[in-house]
């Protein structure tokens, strides 16, 4: 009896921890979803606001829209950065210098800081 009690309180506490696991992953990947929502609606609002020197402000807007989702907001908006950037590569023709410039713009969103940091004079207030 005793050890029937015991097998039966440690499978509950399996249950139990598993289902933890179980919803934190689930949160996870709603977190990494909805930032990678915001990422893309930075990328879409750089579209349409067409206006110069502007990007490194969209770059830190989107990650730090994504990274205030929770630690998979964090995660998608690292890779996304991170993929755009491989394979924008050399073909933007812009270069290294302003590949870093991005990442640098990317890792100040990501950390928590302030985007408007990188907002130009007379960006639509919209934006």
């Amino acid at each position: 009896m005793k050890l029937t009690t015991i097998i039966f309180l440690f499978s509950l506490v399996l249950c139990v921890k598993s289902q933890k696991w179980l919803v934190d992953a689930a949160r996870f990947v709603k977190e990494a979803a909805l930032g990678a929502g915001d990422m893309a609606r930075a990328y879409s609002d750089m579209r349409e606001a067409n206006f110069k020197n502007s990007d490194k402000y969209f770059h830190a807007r989107g990650n730090y829209d994504a990274a205030q989702r929770g630690p998979g907001g964090v995660w998608a908006a690292e890779k996304i950065s991170n993929a755009r950037e491989f394979l924008q590569g050399g073909s933007s023709g812009k270069g290294v210098e302003d590949s870093k410039a991005d990442q640098f713009a990317n890792k100040w969103g990501r950390d928590g800081k302030d985007p408007n940091y990188f907002r130009p004079r007379g960006l639509n207030p919209k934006y």
